[in-house]
């Protein structure tokens, strides 16, 4: 259970993301939530109950940059 004020949200919240790290290891590519999630490096989740939420990267902007 969270002990922080204001207490961090909880991981079936939608902003189960805002939790507080308790664990960071970016060697690994993962880190440890207080709410229980796992956050990956590549934007993926691993939630307690074992549910998994796929990366979800920001798409594309089409801009297109060329080099000079």
């Amino acid at each position: 259970m969270c002990q922080h004020q204001p207490p961090c949200p909880t991981a079936e919240s939608a902003a189960r993301e805002a939790a507080r790290l308790v664990a960071h290891h970016p060697e690994q590519g993962w880190s440890l939530l207080c709410n229980g999630v796992l956050l990956f490096e590549d934007t993926g989740e691993l939630l307690p109950d074992g549910q998994i939420i796929a990366p979800h990267r920001p798409l594309a902007t089409g801009r297109v940059v060329n080099a000079a």
